[in-house]
Order: C-alpha cells, then structure tokens, then sequence
C-alpha cells in the first residue's frame, strides 16, 4: 500500500548548471511529484498531482521544442 505523504529520495537534473541553480523533484506515493529548492533541502516543497505534473512537463518540453 502507498501513502500519499511518502515522498521519495529528491534528485535533480543532470542538465543542472554548477551553481546550485537547481530544483529537485522526488516522486509522492499518491503518483503526484515534491518539488524544492536544492540549496534549501530542509526546506518546503511544493507537491503536485500526477495529471498535474505530466502537464507540466509536457509544456516545459514544449517550449523547448519551438
């Protein structure tokens, strides 16, 4: 059984510049995605649904492919 608080290791692109500019994203047991800052790990983090987070990226690759 899922818990949908449960949220997974954070990780961050491997396109990640060197300056700490990053964000990290961690899957949450309900299939939605925490998202935070990674140069505040302690920090909050924003939780999204998974129809919310697969529109997200699909805008987000969108704009890369114009």
């Amino acid at each position: 059984m899922r818990h949908p608080d449960v949220i997974t290791g954070f990780r961050k692109s491997s396109h990640s510049d060197q300056l700490g500019d990053c964000l990290e994203i961690a899957r949450t047991g309900s299939g939605g995605h925490a998202v935070r800052d990674s140069k505040n790990s302690a920090g909050p983090s924003l939780t999204v649904g998974g129809a919310a987070w697969s529109c997200f990226v699909d805008e987000i690759k969108g704009a890369y492919a114009r």
